[in-house]
């Protein structure tokens, strides 16, 4: 792996992202639904945030591990779509190397610290249905803190290694990223270094957290589901399953995308296939999480007609 000396920094000191070559009408009309879809993603997400902080019913772990999730998915899409906006609408899509070098590290930082988390919400729903008369004292304050700080640490420090052999790469030939945002491995692939080592540890970081939190995640479903399949009650059933139901949604859709997305490209599947999966994963997940959670959840929804209501009074 040869290290990036000072020639070849300056031969290449900006990208080209291809985005989706598009013709130009195709283009200014993803432009729009891009940008609608960012507004709604955002504006979805900050309204969670809000109501958790402000209505007393959702200060709860399973709501503070939501809000999280919600801040997560905020900085999410707002580390790829504001760039792809601009690039839409500019003839020069143009990204310099240590925006690029960015955008890679912090796209993996909020997918990875999401990822953990969906483990711990599935933990939290495992002992809200399966321990219930020590739910209290298991997922104190304390402990729900301890978590979140553990998901955010963990995607924090997750991609420091091989950001940094990344941005130790030689770039001496072309410069042009075949996808409409600085992802790992496009990125990675333009070296004129040997980088064989460099894909294989992103294989294994994300095969080791992928895997470990969809573990994590089917452990709890399976302890939850005989659980409450020993309920004698078919309403009792009803009423515990729609706790967890949302989640299920949320991390299915998650887990499916990203699997596939990091499985893919070791297959030779086309790289339109690759950007297909890359916007499901960071642009279309994101959107759905607040619906999932509102209209599935009658806390929420009550908790927004309550809000509703209380800025009709003042106003």
């Amino acid at each position: 792996m040869g290290l990036k000396n000072q020639s070849s920094m300056e031969q290449v000191t900006e990208f080209i992202l291809t985005s989706f070559q598009l013709p130009r009408h195709l283009e200014l009309f993803l432009f729009v639904v891009l940008l609608v879809v960012f507004l709604i993603t955002v504006s979805g997400n900050t309204t969670i945030i809000t109501l958790v902080c402000l209505d007393k019913r959702l200060q709860t772990p399973m709501y503070f591990f939501l809000c999280n999730l919600s801040l997560m998915e905020v900085f999410f899409v707002t580390s790829i779509i504001p760039k792809m906006l601009v690039d839409m609408v500019s003839q020069n899509k143009a990204i310099s190397f240590l925006a690029c070098v960015a955008q890679c590290y912090f796209y993996f930082f909020f997918g990875a610290s999401e990822t953990i988390l969906l483990a711990v919400m599935a933990f939290d729903r495992y002992v809200a249905i399966c321990r219930p008369l020590r739910y209290a004292i298991i997922m104190n304050g304390w402990v729900c803190i301890d978590l979140v700080l553990g998901c955010w640490i963990s995607g924090f420090l997750a991609p420091v290694a091989p950001i940094i052999l990344l941005y130790h790469l030689s770039y001496c030939d072309s410069n042009i990223i075949d996808h409409f945002f600085c992802d790992y491995t496009p990125v990675v692939k333009l070296s004129c270094s040997d980088v064989q080592a460099l894909l294989a540890l992103e294989n294994v970081l994300c095969s080791v957290m992928l895997l470990s939190s969809l573990f994590v995640t089917l452990l709890s479903y399976v302890y939850i589901i005989a659980t409450i399949l020993c309920m004698h009650s078919t309403k009792g059933r009803l009423k515990t399953f729609s706790t967890c139901a949302s989640h299920i949604t949320v991390a299915s859709i998650y887990y499916l995308s990203s699997i596939f997305m990091y499985s893919l490209p070791s297959q030779g599947y086309s790289q339109d296939v690759q950007m297909g999966l890359a916007v499901l994963t960071g642009v279309v997940t994101p959107l759905l999480n607040p619906f999932i959670y509102s209209l599935r959840n009658e806390k929420v929804k009550e908790a927004f007609k309550d809000c509703l209501k209380k800025r009709k009074i003042t106003l």
